[in-house]
């Protein structure tokens, strides 16, 4: 019977969702959906591994949503799987522009329709919620509202953001469209297999994506007893009644930083956006660092082992010492996966 690192033994439940990574992408994803992930900031924590994924499975003309952009969809549009995007920041803070998600805006290949960060949540607060829409003072008289990527023809867009009456106060606000994703990917850094979720550092719009989603998938850094859940209820911002799939993938938002348990890889940061700048750039990059790996182990050597250690002992690291004692090691973690 498998057992934490404190010598107590762990039943396998019965319900478990743990599924490998390419049976996530082969059993969630299709062509042509409304895929949602970076909930996680910039370079914060982001399912970049299920964007390499689908990559590597050949998904194609995906409507993105992200509420900021990250080096996944980043990696996604230079590699030209999204037919149209949006989001509301574009960038990649310190690291400069998205090369690859700018090469494809700017080319005119890849709409991408703009919002603010409140207004990306409360989309995805109006779609958890079922609302047929979300009454809004953000956004309103400014081109945020006026101009549309995916109507440009028309300005004022008529369909974006128009105006309703409150009708309490006879007031004109604005209609935000509600968000209910086709399928949300998303970084959590401790699951158990029945799917709750603790998420350490920013929780962005994890929480609201989370409930909006029609499918959702989490890819975990740790797989965790099922007594951590119990010991931190008020941690478990993801409970597992919503979640469709759990995937144990630790370093899944390599490049970018998951606080707690390593920190942002820069140089790797930077020779990705260097080589998603340009088709020969993005190529080269597909071919080393999307289709050279076969397994998480393939994955993890990829990164490079001493890299590994390295970014694993930064000024965050502490944060994981509450939870260390539910860890289950590899060897706990392999009989809970599902085979297909």
């Amino acid at each position: 019977m498998p057992q934490v690192p404190d010598g107590h033994a762990v039943n396998v439940p019965s319900n478990s969702k743990l599924v490998s990574l390419a049976e996530a992408v082969r059993r969630f994803a299709r062509d042509g959906m409304q895929y949602a992930s970076g909930a996680g900031l910039p370079v914060g924590a982001d399912a970049v591994a299920f964007g390499r994924e689908l990559l590597r499975q050949g998904r194609r003309d995906l409507h993105a949503v992200f509420h900021c952009n990250t080096q996944q969809l980043n990696l996604l549009a230079a590699a030209g799987a999204v037919a149209r995007a949006e989001g509301a920041f574009s960038g990649l803070e310190g690291f400069g522009f998205a090369n690859g998600l700018k090469r494809r805006i700017e080319s005119g290949a890849l709409p991408f329709e703009d919002y603010s960060n409140l207004a990306m949540t409360l989309r995805y607060l109006g779609g958890a919620l079922n609302w047929p829409f979300v009454p809004a003072t953000v956004n309103i008289g400014s081109d945020i509202q006026w101009r549309s990527a995916f109507d440009p023809e028309h300005c004022p867009a008529p369909d974006k953001i128009p105006t309703v009456t409150d009708p309490f106060s006879g007031r004109k606000v604005g209609a935000l469209s509600p968000l209910k994703p086709d399928l949300a990917a998303i970084h959590v850094t401790l699951a158990d297999a029945e799917g709750n979720a603790i998420m350490l550092g920013t929780e962005w719009s994890r929480f609201e994506l989370s409930r909006a989603a029609r499918r959702l998938v989490l890819l975990a850094d740790h797989i965790v007893a099922p007594d951590c859940a119990r010991q931190f209820p008020n941690l478990v911002r993801i409970p597992g009644i919503i979640v469709d799939a759990v995937v144990w993938w630790p370093y899944s938002a390599w490049p970018q930083a998951s606080p707690g348990v390593h920190e942002v890889d820069e140089a790797h940061m930077r020779l990705m956006n260097e080589w998603l700048g340009s088709d020969e750039g993005t190529q080269r990059y597909l071919q080393q660092f999307v289709y050279a790996y076969d397994s998480l182990d393939g994955y993890l050597d990829l990164i490079g082992r001493d890299n590994l250690a390295r970014l694993a002992a930064g000024p965050t690291a502490f944060l994981m010492e509450p939870f260390r004692r539910w860890v289950l090691p590899a060897e706990a973690i392999e009989p809970m996966v599902a085979r297909p």
